[in-house]
């Protein structure tokens, strides 16, 4: 079998109604590894049907689907992408590009939001700080900790990423700047999600979500790369 171009990591938690339309644009040649998180809507039956590697994570949590999309990925790069049709998977063709060519080792997309209820205020307000708080922890100029990103599998995978719950896209940024990482950050098109959120679409699990971040900003740097993150992290 032809390993693939790329792979593509699909958290999935009952998100059957937004899985064609995400599947459907997945760039020719990568493969999507579509991490079955517990779904009770048939949506591991549904990406089977459309072509997707299903992976199995029984451990709830986004950080335990990923990082089993992760450990199960074969390709040189790796890219995540959320699966409730807000973010679109081709949008991730030049992310890859720029890791290729060594124009960055991590690139994330910066969410812009298209139409009302898009982003919900609280969790644009929740996002805007942990930003401001990894910037003081690591001097990276970031405007958003979004889900779209593309890394080498091999690179990811040496960062040792241990949470896995909410803070897991976080730590990997921590630790991609610790390490001295070339972060770069474009703007995506940010959609209305299809269905409810899991996360964002309460305060309640807002606030999870930057209690179990504000956990990662508080990891002191590791010992070997503190002094790289300092002086060799950069963002453009």
């Amino acid at each position: 079998m032809t390993p693939p171009d790329v792979d593509v990591v699909l958290p999935c938690l009952n998100e059957a109604e937004a899985l064609p339309w995400v599947l459907e644009r997945i760039p020719p040649g990568w493969r999507a590894l579509v991490v079955d998180n517990g779904s009770t809507d048939g949506s591991a039956g549904i990406a089977r049907a459309k072509g997707a590697t299903v992976v199995h994570e029984p451990r709830r949590g986004f950080g335990a689907a990923c990082h089993a999309g992760l450990t199960a990925a074969t390709a040189e790069v790796v890219c995540f992408c959320d699966c409730d049709a807000s973010l679109d998977p081709g949008l991730l063709v030049p992310f890859v590009r720029d890791v290729r060519e060594g124009g960055a080792d991590l690139v994330l997309g910066r969410r812009r939001p298209q139409g009302r209820g898009a982003w919900p205020p609280h969790a644009r307000a929740g996002n805007l700080a942990l930003a401001r708080m990894l910037r003081r922890r690591t001097g990276l100029r970031l405007h958003d900790l979004g889900p779209l990103r593309a890394a080498r599998r091999e690179a990811l995978l040496a960062l040792g990423l241990s949470d896995r719950r909410s803070g897991y896209p976080l730590q990997m940024v921590v630790r991609a700047a610790d390490a001295g990482w070339r972060i770069a950050e474009y703007d995506v098109p940010y959609l209305p999600r299809a269905g409810a959120s899991k996360v964002t679409g309460t305060w309640r699990g807002t606030w999870q979500a930057v209690r179990d971040m504000s956990r990662v900003l508080a990891e002191p740097p590791a010992r070997e790369t503190a002094t790289t993150a300092r002086e060799g992290g950069t963002v453009r």
